[in-house]
């Protein structure tokens, strides 16, 4: 790998000069990306303008780059806008590659991109006609076709690019279970600008919250979210924060008059309070203001000015190395070569919760890459065979043979044949082992009980029965598909009853710690 394409999540040169310099000096290639909201072709339109895009693109030209690109994570990028933004990056910089990554959302990304062409980018990303549009990239096969016999043609043999989308066409029936759903175009995303590697997640998440039935709301949320925000570039993670607070909003049926109003009680979203406190740089424009300082102030946080990584010391890897070691063992780490340890620690030091998780499931299953794909996302029908290559010249015949009803305790025996030899195993079946559980509900007239504003697990109880607690305080963590939400004490007070733990599955509104003042 020696293309590095640098982006920023709210385009914050000092964040971005970090990545720029780290690339460079390992020798790399450096594509400076620039994160592209709004729509310069709109005359009204203040913040993101061209002017804006032309001034970022000269400091990152001059910074240094090989590799100017426009970043265009929702799609947004018109074709008249696209005329406008390169024809005149072209005359300010005319010896510089262009670059440009869009969506095609809303399904004028072809247009865009033979667009971006005509007026001087040297690249344009696209995706395989099976594995185009909509959220995806726009489709490399119309594109080619579109400038055959020009003097912009690719050289690219259309009957031979068939021939690799009809591969990734029979491919992508494998991974069905996993499609979105998502069956046309959406040209709200012009109003909503939720980036394309969002949309589909978020509508996952969505249902996992209960909240599929509302995913217009969602949608409508999310834009109010945005300019409660300050009207924020959204591209991880920033996108992340706009989603996790639209859909807090949608979940508690709250607008954003409602939202401003209770900004130093409402239990937010953590991702929302670490934009708010600047941990992810400064944003075009500066922070919403009252809001930022109703939600630090009665929290007591103080704020990141400047570069949040300035003050921070530099990561210990011999620290993190000896914590992996004793947690799971020197060789679960390092596996054959110093690469794999290498990715362990950066993939600890980077996600740490997700690495753990990966390393317990590791641990307890073995090394699940070696079974064929379909086998391993629909299981196998009783009769069927599959042969799993465990190494090299190593294999593994399994053949389900049967599997018992479920027993008292949820578990279910499977038969099968291993090599020919019988095997049985038993086997938790979760969803018969699933409780229904009734919790006490916070009532919202009592001050002092925190209730759950959603759907979601108990990470962490961080208060005992008995200890006193300040307004604001922080008490307990609930996480709900990767969004973590901190519950703050509603008053100052003595913790009198805890009434969950670590691990308890809430609905909205369940209680889970009540303080009396």
């Amino acid at each position: 790998m020696d293309i590095f394409r640098v982006f920023d999540s709210l385009n914050y040169l000092e964040n971005l000069k970090i990545g720029i310099d780290a690339a460079g000096s390992a020798g790399g290639i450096v594509e400076g990306a620039m994160s592209y909201a709004g729509d310069v072709s709109d005359p009204n339109e203040t913040k993101y303008s061209l002017d804006y895009y032309l001034n970022l693109a000269n400091d990152l030209v001059n910074y240094g780059i090989h590799i100017l690109t426009i970043k265009d994570m929702a799609g947004l990028l018109k074709p008249k806008a696209a005329k406008l933004l390169i024809s005149e990056l072209r005359k300010q910089h005319p010896s510089i590659p262009i670059h440009v990554h869009t969506h095609d959302t809303a399904g004028t990304g072809v247009a865009s991109m033979l667009s971006c062409s005509e007026y001087g980018a040297d690249i344009v990303d696209a995706a395989i006609d099976s594995m185009s549009g909509t959220t995806s990239q726009p489709s490399m096969g119309a594109i080619v076709a579109s400038l055959d016999k020009t003097n912009r043609s690719t050289g690219i043999n259309l009957n031979e690019l068939q021939i690799l989308s009809d591969y990734w066409e029979e491919l992508r029936g494998l991974y069905r279970p996993f499609e979105s759903g998502q069956l046309s175009g959406s040209s709200d995303v012009y109003i909503n600008e939720i980036p394309g590697g969002q949309y589909t997640n978020l509508q996952f998440q969505a249902r996992s919250l209960g909240l599929s039935g509302q995913w217009s709301k969602i949608k409508k949320a999310y834009s109010d979210a945005d300019k409660l925000l300050g009207h924020i570039i959204k591209v991880t993670p920033t996108s992340k924060v706009v989603g996790d607070l639209a859909q807090f909003m949608v979940q508690n049926n709250l607008n954003s008059d409602q939202v401003k109003e209770q900004a130093s009680t409402l239990n937010f979203p953590s991702s929302v309070i670490e934009f708010l406190r600047g941990e992810l740089g400064e944003p075009i424009g500066g922070f919403p203001e009252p809001f930022r300082s109703d939600v630090l102030n009665s929290r007591k946080i103080k704020p990141i000015k400047g570069r949040p990584g300035a003050e921070m010391n530099p990561f210990d890897f011999e620290k993190l190395r000896n914590e992996l070691i004793e947690k799971y063992g020197e060789n679960a780490i390092k596996n054959n070569t110093t690469t794999d340890e290498w990715n362990s620690l950066l993939s600890s030091a980077m996600y740490p919760k997700v690495f753990d998780e990966y390393m317990e499931h590791k641990i307890k299953f073995g090394d699940v890459s070696c079974i064929p794909t379909r086998e391993f996302i629909d299981g196998l029908t009783i009769g069927e065979e599959v042969i799993i290559d465990l190494s090299k010249g190593k294999q593994l015949t399994l053949e389900l043979l049967g599997i018992s009803q479920v027993a008292v305790d949820g578990k279910r025996e499977v038969f099968m044949l291993a090599n020919g030899t019988p095997r049985h195993i038993l086997v938790e079946d979760k969803k018969a082992m699933e409780k229904v559980v009734t919790r006490e509900k916070a009532i919202k007239s009592k001050i002092g009980q925190v209730g759950s504003p959603m759907q979601g697990k108990v990470i962490d109880i961080q208060v005992k029965e008995g200890d006193i607690v300040e307004k604001g305080q922080s008490v307990a963590i609930i996480s709900a598909m990767k969004m973590e939400t901190s519950m703050g004490s509603p008053c100052n007070g003595k913790v009198s009853r805890i009434v969950v733990s670590n691990g308890d599955n809430l609905q909205a509104g369940d209680l889970i710690i009540e303080i009396t003042p």
